[in-house]
């Protein structure tokens, strides 16, 4: 597993587009768990995390679901951790939801590379 991770419109999609141009991407907006656990590379992970909230899925053991089910898929996803602490509860628990799954993921993933400003940075390569 590998993660590309940065905040909101840092250009991850496209760092992750051009370094690896031979993967077919699944947008998380958009994705349902069957197209998630057989995808190749996953851009807007965060928004899938969002969208099963939504739909009141559990989502607490989608970290380890997913390393299960698609260890080796590349995953771009928004650090939506360092902002303001919305007002909002929803917003609030989807937050700290996202940190949390992208935590365990990270610790899981061979290779974590943060963009910021479209510049990317290894900061986790095993």
């Amino acid at each position: 597993m590998k993660m590309i991770i940065g905040g909101a419109f840092q250009g991850k999609a496209a760092f992750a587009e051009k370094k690896y141009p031979e993967i077919e991407w699944v947008n998380g907006a958009d994705a349902d768990w069957n197209s998630i656990q057989n995808a190749k590379g996953v851009v807007n992970f965060h928004e899938f995390i969002r969208a099963e909230m939504k739909k009141n899925e559990d989502v607490s053991d989608l970290a380890e679901k997913l390393i299960q089910c698609n260890p080796g898929v590349l995953l771009v996803s928004d650090e939506v951790g360092y902002g303001v602490v919305p007002m909002d509860a929803f917003d609030r628990a989807y937050r700290e939801t996202v940190g949390r799954i992208c935590t365990k993921l990270a610790a899981y993933s061979d290779e974590v590379t943060r963009v910021v400003c479209g510049i990317g940075t290894v900061i986790k390569h095993d």
